[in-house]
């Protein structure tokens, strides 16, 4: 050690040097927290519906597998239609004011989520497998029977990505309706830096639509409710590699 080190240690020795206080962590306060969420609730309302509209008009959109909506709706009341949380934005402008009800989980960024669905047209039951899952099931069997279709993201609200836990089968199950696997992807897309992905297709990309056949799920079927949730994740991808193949583009990944 040398000399200088050594009369350091020996200063310090001598005459601690007290640490600086470290200050509290900031809290975000709940009034804030409250203002936040309803400037986002009053912006998703304001801007989101009217921009995702004018933006959905430029796209070039290509469909196929539409026959099997309505397999799905023949067999006496509505369907589930099964979709990645990453690719939601592609088809809301386009299935908005045709009846549909989506499943949005009871949280605070699901508060905002309601609020821009409404306002594109879809009807909203709030809930998931943990938070609301039997009462929620309720409303959805209620919109079943009247024939209404049920959009679900069965690897939200916070994946991990494109992973199916068995809730979605669990309730075609319970409710007896059918599921129809569904792959919405874009040629040219923006993807956000969240856990989903999420995709955003830029002005004039092209964008396909594609509906695979319906799922009917039998728990005491071999493999029960697992065996029928990878079967459902297996058809979404297939149909997501379909529509790349239509637009003549890459899988995204």
């Amino acid at each position: 050690m040398n000399e200088a080190a050594r009369d350091i240690e020996e200063d310090e020795a001598r005459d601690p040097v007290e640490p600086a206080p470290v200050p509290p962590p900031k809290r975000t306060s709940h009034r804030f927290k409250v203002f936040r969420r309803r400037v986002g609730r009053g912006l998703s309302i304001s801007i989101g519906a009217p921009t995702l509209r004018t933006l959905a008009r430029t796209w070039g959109q290509v469909a196929s597998g539409e026959e099997h909506l309505a397999t799905a709706r023949a067999h006496g009341g509505g369907y589930f239609m099964a979709l990645w949380h990453g690719r939601m934005l592609i088809p809301a402008a386009r299935h908005g004011q045709q009846g549909y009800t989506v499943l949005v989980s009871p949280s605070g960024d699901g508060d905002v989520s309601e609020m821009l669905l409404r306002k594109l047209g879809y009807g909203v039951v709030r809930g998931s497998t943990s938070r609301r899952g039997r009462a929620a099931l309720r409303e959805l069997l209620t919109l079943l029977r009247a024939g209404t279709p049920i959009a679900i993201t069965p690897d939200g609200p916070r994946g991990p990505r494109k992973t199916m836990s068995q809730g979605l089968a669990w309730m075609a199950s319970a409710t007896g309706f059918p599921v129809v696997p569904c792959g919405f992807v874009g040629a040219n897309t923006w993807h956000l830096r969240s856990w989903d992905r999420f995709t955003i297709p830029k002005p004039f990309s092209r964008v396909a639509f594609v509906y695979e056949e319906p799922v009917f799920v039998d728990r005491k079927a071999e493999g029960g409710l697992e065996a029928a949730s990878e079967e459902i994740r297996i058809r979404i991808e297939r149909a997501e590699c379909r529509g790349f193949e239509l637009l003549g583009a890459e899988p995204d990944g």
